[in-house]
């Protein structure tokens, strides 16, 4: 059997044919500036695909009706439109290659598989907005996170590098692309995420502001007058790294600020300041603890795995899909980072020494942990007078 896969992103296609056994057959990816394909290219692709049997849709938003796979009608083609207004630039491409795909392709069953799904179960105090509730149950408001079939995949393949069961693991996922997006996962479920009611939500990005107030939303609409519409052009299309440097490139940012540009070297200094904090909040919604409790110890399982997130291929950290090798090495860092600062029972660096605790290797015996990464009995961690920063 030969199922073909689209991937509609907010700055790519990817098609990609697989197996039975899961081997990739046939790989191509389109561009897509502004996040619009050429339609051309496209069918072309397509008329090379006409032997497949099925075909995988990503959908990023399934909101609260659709929690996994389901076969694609009318109905669901409906229901997923009506979703549009809650990813604005991502649904309407994801439904536009949908349409594209099927009318190249008729009498293939296609299926959608959803971003959303894999968060669906998050606990309520990670799902809900400190908001009045007649709004929450009037329009469906909570925190639904995104790139969940990365995540998930990014999670189970590390279990699987490291020959163990999901299930023992508490993992934070790094998905860190044009979009960018953290995870974490206990026990093969995610119970956090940084992404929210829409995909703005949480990490800089390329274009996406992240998280903001607010309050500074609504200042910029009532004093500076600046209307809705492009208030959400703006942050969405007219933010991030594109509004801070410039550029939306990473490998560009990184370019310039070795070479001493201010507005570069800013932008990966928000960029890199918002992802260190996030990696320590998912940290802390995955269980791990800075406190010294031996009650609390008693309860923190042994074994840890902080990886960035799913790509082709593999290494003691995993890999980091579309991302620099710099923002790979900055995120590997950023998780080690984290772990000192919170001082965790298993990863707090109280040295420089090279060598990585034996847990972030999956090893299975607790006699093989280096020295340094016992819990210390007070805080060990100073600050760089410098920086404000812990030591690496």
């Amino acid at each position: 059997m030969r199922i073909l896969v689209v991937n509609s992103g907010s700055s790519s296609l990817k098609l990609r044919v697989l197996d039975e056994k899961d081997r990739l057959m046939t790989s191509l990816d389109l561009p897509a500036p502004g996040g619009e394909p050429d339609t051309v290219s496209m069918r072309l692709a397509l008329a090379s695909f006409a032997d497949v049997q099925a075909i995988g849709h990503r959908i990023v938003h399934g909101g609260t009706e659709f929690t996994g796979p389901v076969l694609v009608d009318e109905d669901v083609v409906a229901r997923l439109s009506a979703l549009s207004d809650l990813a604005p630039l991502h649904q309407p491409r994801s439904l536009a290659a949908l349409d594209a795909v099927s009318s190249a392709l008729p009498g293939v069953p296609a299926v959608a598989c959803f971003d959303t799904a894999f968060h669906a179960g998050l606990m309520p105090a990670a799902a809900t907005y400190a908001i009045p509730t007649e709004w929450r149950e009037r329009w469906r408001l909570r925190r639904y996170g995104f790139h969940g079939l990365s995540h998930a995949y990014a999670s189970h393949r590390t279990a699987e590098l490291r020959g163990l069961n999901v299930e023992e693991l508490r993992i934070i996922t790094c998905h860190l692309g044009a979009g960018a997006s953290l995870a974490a996962v206990r026990g093969g479920r995610s119970v956090d995420t940084t992404m929210g009611f829409t995909p703005l939500e949480g990490l800089v990005m390329a274009t996406r502001s992240g998280s903001l107030d607010p309050g500074l939303v609504l200042w910029l609409e009532e004093h500076a007058g600046i209307p809705p519409a492009e208030l959400a052009a703006t942050l969405e299309h007219g933010s991030g790294l594109l509004g801070l440097a410039g550029t939306p490139d990473m490998r560009s940012v990184l370019h310039n600020a070795e070479t001493g540009e201010p507005a570069a070297r800013l932008a990966l200094d928000v960029y890199l300041h918002r992802l260190r904090a996030s990696i320590a909040a998912m940290a802390a919604a995955g269980g791990w603890t800075a406190s010294p409790s031996p009650e609390v110890s008693a309860r923190t399982p042994p074994r840890y795995a902080m990886v960035p997130p799913a790509g082709s291929a593999s290494s003691e950290y995993g890999s980091t899909r579309s991302a620099t090798p710099r923002v790979q090495k900055t995120a590997r860092s950023a998780c080690l980072r984290a772990a000192s600062t919170l001082s965790w029972s298993l990863h707090a660096r109280t040295s420089r020494s090279p060598k990585r605790c034996a847990t972030c290797l999956g090893a299975a015996d607790r006699s093989r942990e280096p020295s340094h990464s016992r819990r210390p009995s007070r805080w060990p961690i100073r600050a760089d007078s410098r920086t404000g920063e812990p030591p690496r």
